[in-house]
């Protein structure tokens, strides 16, 4: 397999929380346990996490957002000037109902000094790294916070508009990205909905009357933001983006091919682009010719997270040959399409249902790439 990532059997980044976390979480919310035993648990769940991926025969690991409660919220919230509080309203999976929060920006966006976030991932590398893995660590993107946040939910005195707040979040991040690399990361991962939702017009109409977002010129907007906060990174720092068309109990949000931002999106200096093309809602490979050339790879998901039933190899396999078509097969790869559990209550499908996919992608990867 490859040596540098992303790899050619990858991974997403969230996995079903264990059994014992769970029980924690509950213990903690009933008064029983304190933070400190709930962050014991954490700890022991996360070597016996770390040691499930390498079994599994992968060559990444991360911490399973096992410490989180949401995939992006929790990182938000933790952010200097925002806040994540109880509205009125989920968000609009179909067939499921999220808990009701929301976004409010209340200060100046700062990244603070001290983000939990950061010591999440010291303790994944120190787990993963004994084991021979690369520790990677995800978080939402920058565009996700301005696609989700309301108008009204911005309530200081030190932004006027939308607008006014972007230099503040690109620095934010660039400051992100800066804690991580001196904690040891070199390999990020900005999860991203934003995109997926300006492929659907369901989405976009949705954006303009119920958060008041002027969608014209969208996607050009959000590559700008993007290019600004990666500008500078360093060099021995990889960064890809996973784009998300939501994913919460088995259910989904957006519908609709890459058509639309494709060449926006793959012109990102990401390392590498996590696509979901695990149904037909995603589209055809066709926009996947916009992919410069050079070190950029784009990860297929081709590999459901949403059930437990493995997708047949011979049709995989057909799948990857058909995105040739559109893309040299160097500059592809494989995963699961999204994580096994972007909040905490997971999927519809088993630990061993979950642990069999991920086997399913390394074993197809190892036909289609060989070892290096």
């Amino acid at each position: 397999m490859t040596l540098t990532p992303p790899f050619r059997a990858d991974i997403v980044g969230s996995f079903l929380r264990p059994a014992p976390v769970k029980a924690a979480r509950e213990q903690l919310a009933e008064g029983t346990i304190d933070v400190e035993a709930l962050s014991a648990v954490e700890d022991a769940s996360l070597v016996d996490l770390v040691e499930a991926q390498a079994a599994a025969g992968l060559q990444v690991a991360t911490d399973g957002e096992l410490r989180r409660s949401w995939w992006h919220f929790d990182f938000f919230g933790m952010l200097d000037g925002v806040e994540i509080f109880e509205t009125d309203h989920s968000l609009p999976f179909r067939g499921a109902t999220t808990k009701p929060h929301a976004i409010r920006i209340d200060g100046r966006i700062g990244f603070p000094a001290n983000h939990p976030m950061v010591g999440h991932f010291t303790a994944l590398a120190a787990v993963a790294e004994e084991k021979g893995l690369t520790p990677k660590a995800s978080i939402p993107s920058p565009t996700v916070l301005d696609f989700r946040v309301e108008e009204p939910n911005i309530v200081t005195d030190a932004y006027a508009a939308r607008a006014d707040y972007v230099d503040d979040l690109v620095q934010t991040y660039r400051d992100a990205i800066a804690a991580y690399y001196a904690a040891g990361c070199r390999y990020l991962q900005f999860d991203d909905t934003a995109w997926a939702y300006l492929c659907s017009e369901t989405e976009l109409e949705r954006a303009r009357t119920e958060r008041g977002i002027d969608t014209e010129g969208l996607g050009a907007r959000y590559a700008d933001i993007l290019r600004r906060v990666l500008e500078g990174k360093p060099e021995d720092l990889v960064v890809t983006t996973h784009v998300c068309r939501g994913n919460f109990r088995s259910t989904w949000i957006s519908s609709g091919g890459y058509e639309p931002v494709a060449e926006h999106l793959l012109a990102i200096p990401y390392d590498g682009f996590f696509l979901e093309y695990d149904s037909e809602r995603a589209g055809g490979f066709e926009p996947l010719r916009f992919l410069q050339p050079g070190h950029q790879r784009v990860v297929l998901g081709l590999v459901t997270s949403k059930s437990g039933e493995l997708e047949p190899k011979e049709e995989i396999l057909a799948r990857i040959s058909e995105a040739t078509r559109f893309a040299p097969l160097e500059q592809l790869a494989l995963s699961p399409q999204c994580g096994f559990a972007s909040t905490e209550e997971g999927n519809v499908l088993t630990e061993d249902e979950q642990w069999a996919k991920v086997r399913h992608v390394v074993d197809i990867a190892g036909e289609v790439w060989g070892e290096s």
